[in-house]
């Protein structure tokens, strides 16, 4: 079995941190979103993977390598627009050939893995499958229309929801599925919905099997998404200090992960909280909630449920919180309370 990870799109819901960068690259916990399908595909054996790329593509490739950090072997296909994530899947035809696959949405979290899932498949005559998580507002997401236990259709963001099952971002298909798309029509959108590729192997009497998760599920399309995402991964994250990094006259609380040549000096870090390799925190109150990019300095503030990425500043600020900084941004004086969404190479100071 191989694996398709979607890691193209423009992220528009997530500027201003994808104007300048791939949105599967976006850290939660310190860690790209990207890394988790990856791994998650890993741990389930499969391990020949395409990752399916746009604009961003050299960001990308060399962001993941060729896949041998993962233990994975890295195809690059190019998905010259976004067409919709059945065209994402049909420009994987030829890597794909006769075997069965696993296609991921590389902006998706879901917890717990998919090992279950792939086994379960593998062992099946399905020629698709699909995993269901029931939602509060199923409306913003493709939801299933089941009689008993069997589906029946999968309708794309309805007004009336026929159930509250919404279709998360990990599929598995038999090659006939490529025998539909190729003759898809693009939607109103003008793309190739993964609902009509599904819908059409039930129109064909191809068997689709469905199953619910009760595990936590994200989809990381916006900024609340992602610090719902960096609380829900930080809260699996165990207490881990690196030989490397140096904690002097500070004191750590709970689920803190310290990474190799990072400083924290007369400063209170409270898990669950990360700091990335060659941070330097000074007088200052990490966490909870709070993923500090490497390379990062925070002095004389406090940072809760947000994420710094890499490189960034924080000087001054008594409580900057529920806030997402981007790479090489700077931020002196802001007051308490405040909730910043800046992007890459952004500049706040405040006059004082």
């Amino acid at each position: 079995m191989k694996g398709i990870v979607l890691a193209g799109g423009k992220g528009s819901r997530l500027r201003p941190f994808t104007y300048s960068g791939a949105k599967q690259l976006v850290p939660i916990a310190n860690t790209p979103v990207l890394h988790f399908p990856v791994r998650q595909l890993v741990e389930a054996g499969i391990r020949e993977i395409a990752l399916v790329v746009g604009e961003t593509e050299g960001q990308v490739r060399e962001a993941m390598g060729d896949g041998s950090a993962f233990g994975a072997r890295f195809t690059y296909v190019r998905q010259e627009a976004p067409l919709g994530i059945a065209h994402g899947a049909l420009v994987c035809r030829e890597f794909v050939g006769d075997d069965a696959f696993v296609l991921y949405l590389g902006d998706n979290v879901l917890m717990g893995g998919i090992a279950g899932f792939v086994e379960r498949f593998a062992r099946s005559r399905a020629d698709g499958a699909l995993i269901l998580r029931e939602v509060e507002d199923p409306r913003a997401f493709g939801v299933a229309r089941m009689q008993g236990e069997r589906l029946v259709e999968v309708v794309e963001k309805p007004e009336r929801p026929p159930s509250n099952l919404a279709v998360i971002g990990v599929y598995a298909f038999r090659p006939v599925v490529f025998e539909v798309i190729a003759g898809q029509r693009p939607s109103a959108r003008g793309e190739l919905e993964i609902a009509d590729a599904i819908n059409g192997l039930l129109a064909r009497g191809c068997r689709v099997e469905v199953e619910v998760t009760p595990r936590e599920w994200i989809d990381t399309g916006k900024m609340e998404d992602i610090l719902a995402a960096n609380r829900l991964l930080l809260g699996t994250v165990e207490r881990r200090i690196a030989p490397g990094a140096l904690v002097r006259g500070s004191r750590l609380e709970g689920a803190v992960v310290i990474e190799d040549g990072a400083r924290v000096e007369e400063s209170e870090v409270i898990g669950p909280a990360t700091i990335g390799a060659g941070a330097h925190i000074v007088e200052s109150v990490i966490g909870p909630n709070a993923a500090i990019g490497e390379g990062c300095r925070v002095v004389r503030s406090r940072v809760e449920d947000a994420i710094v990425m890499s490189s960034s500043e924080v000087v001054d600020c008594p409580g900057v919180a529920h806030s997402m900084l981007g790479r090489f941004t700077r931020v002196v004086g802001a007051p308490a309370g405040a909730r910043l969404t800046l992007g890459d190479h952004s500049r706040v100071e405040a006059a004082g």
